[in-house]
């Protein structure tokens, strides 16, 4: 086939300074919805929000924090298909000016039911980022580096967070409205940021090839390689999306969620449990609800946002060792001993709380910090990276969006919950998440097979499904040809069959395959050729 050749380049940045600016840029869409995870645990415990409010009860404060995630929900459903539609950069930039109005109703909220309505339509931006960024993150990124991108990546929502808590605790000294108005604001100002980048920035070459705008697709996989057109790399990286393309579209794979439910259950079952698991496993009780944990445990009114805002800095630290480990490491093992740490953390806080001693209020900041710590370096980035790059091109967003509104479901029933669990069972909310760490470990250790360094193309290896499907084939080859000696005594004749390409090949080597081919080919017609001249001569000679 040949490579198109792409228009020309407007592009000042290409290679590596142009795949880490797209990087630091997309971060901007999870930094907007870490943010907003992380303002709502400051402003609710403030005297002027809860006097406006008129000292709303745990359940009001729950939903006004938790309803968010209904929004989310339902749009992170429906990002798949508008991603396949109008791509990858077009839902960034719908995402951001939808997040962006919800910010503004919330920050000129006149009560209850105007910020509910507020939080809801910023859902519906955080929703449509969620599930977008880490499918645009994926589909630009090299193997060697996909990993480490979708770690900085996460790292830009934990800077979100931890920025909207020192937001939070420098506006605590505001002594008037203004100081739970101003961080709801700044949503604002982030969000149209975003908008007007995603303007700018190149759409993902993958979803361009997919509807076939392959002069496009070229130019920014050249753009990303360098800026050279001619770039072999490049080119074979082309090849190797176009083929499989080509590919899917021939054998007839379906694209609906129905046919991507019956031929990729296990895809889509693991990638939606990683992202339950990232919210069983508790962050969001530190998360959303950071200065209430460290009130109940002796810590009062600014000095709970303080430990909150100091335990923010080592939770945004803790993302960054990940960056390397994940493309080295690999995936399976940072989630094992991720899941090991956060359980036993969680059971140490409960304990700290239940025996309730002189030294717990700073044990509990201990045993929180190094929580948040390792849920940082393990079960914060991975549930993001993981179904993306499982998960084919023909149902990734639909994919991806099941698994961000599994994501969105389970936020939203530990958001709505844990004001009133904290109520009710006290400490042993903590040892309860520790034991969904548990459950973790032993998913993960049976069930989650290790992606590091694989191509998005290739991962059907990884699954086994080419094996599953070859032998498939030939057993109803088999049964064909048994069936037709049965009832006839013609002999049965099986068509030949097109054996797929290999997906461990690259697109280097399936050029080199064909190469080879083509050279057999011109070997034999030349030895035909040579020997039809003997023929001739024989013939002729007396």
């Amino acid at each position: 086939m040949d490579v198109p050749a792409p228009p020309p380049s407007r592009r000042r940045l290409v290679g590596q300074p142009l795949l880490y600016s797209i990087s630091v840029f997309a971060s901007l869409g999870v930094f907007l919805f870490g943010y907003d995870q992380g303002v709502m645990s400051g402003i609710i415990t403030g005297p002027h929000f809860r006097k406006f409010f008129h000292t709303p009860g745990s359940v009001e404060l729950g939903t006004m924090v938790a309803v968010l995630e209904i929004g989310a929900f339902i749009t992170s459903l429906a990002a798949g298909r508008v991603g396949d539609i109008i791509g990858r950069r077009g839902t960034l930039f719908i995402g951001a000016v939808v997040f962006g109005i919800g910010g503004a109703i919330q920050t000129f909220t006149t009560g209850f039911a105007v910020m509910v309505v507020g939080r809801i339509i910023s859902g519906f931006g955080v929703g449509l980022l969620s599930t977008i960024v880490p499918i645009y993150q994926s589909e630009i990124s090299p193997p060697n580096h996909r990993g480490a991108l979708a770690c900085m990546e996460f790292t830009g929502n934990i800077f979100g967070y931890a920025s909207s808590v020192w937001i939070d605790y420098f506006c605590s000294f505001i002594d008037s409205d203004m100081s739970w108005r101003i961080p709801l604001f700044i949503q604002c100002v982030i969000g149209a940021i975003l908008a007007a980048g995603s303007l700018v920035i190149p759409e993902s070459p993958r979803w361009l090839i997919d509807v076939d705008r392959d002069a496009e697709g070229m130019s920014v996989i050249a753009d990303l390689h360098g800026g050279d057109p001619e770039d072999l790399l490049a080119k074979a990286e082309f090849q190797e999306i176009k083929d499989r393309v080509i590919f899917e579209r021939e054998s007839g794979e379906g694209r609906t969620y129905s046919a991507m439910w019956k031929k990729y259950k296990r895809r889509i079952l693991l990638a939606m449990s990683s992202q339950a698991f990232a919210q069983l496993n508790g962050i969001n009780v530190i998360s959303y609800y950071a200065p209430s944990v460290f009130e109940e445990a002796g810590w009062l009114g600014r000095q709970a946002i303080l430990m909150a805002g100091i335990n923010a800095i080592i939770y945004l630290l803790s993302t960054v060792p990940t960056w390397y480990l994940v493309d080295r490491l690999g995936r399976r093992p940072i989630l094992l001993s991720g899941a090991v740490v956060m359980g036993a953390a969680l059971c140490a806080t409960g304990w700290w709380m239940y025996i309730d001693v002189p030294a717990t209020p700073k044990a509990v900041v201990a045993c929180v910090i190094i929580y948040n710590a390792f849920f940082g370096y393990s079960w914060g980035p991975l549930p993001w990276l993981y179904p993306p790059e499982i998960l084919p091109l023909t149902v990734r967003a639909k994919g991806v969006s099941l698994s961000t509104a599994t994501n969105w479901a389970f936020n939203f029933v530990v958001g709505e919950g844990t004001p009133y669990l904290q109520e009710v069972i006290g400490w042993r909310l903590y040892p309860m998440h520790g034991f969904f760490c548990i459950c973790s470990f032993v998913l993960v250790y049976f069930l989650y097979p290790e992606t590091k360094g694989v191509p998005l193309e290739e991962m059907d290896a990884v699954f086994g499904e080419d094996e599953r499907e070859e032998a498939l084939e030939n057993e109803s080859e088999r049964a064909s040809l048994v069936s037709g000696s049965i009832h006839t005594n013609h002999q049965s004749i099986s068509p030949p069959r097109v054996k797929r390409p290999n997906p461990a090949s690259t697109g280097w080597e399936l050029a080199r395959m064909d190469g080879d081919a083509a050279r057999e080919d011109e070997e034999d017609e030349s030895e035909r050729k040579a020997q039809r001249g003997t023929s001739s001569m024989s013939r002729l000679s007396p």
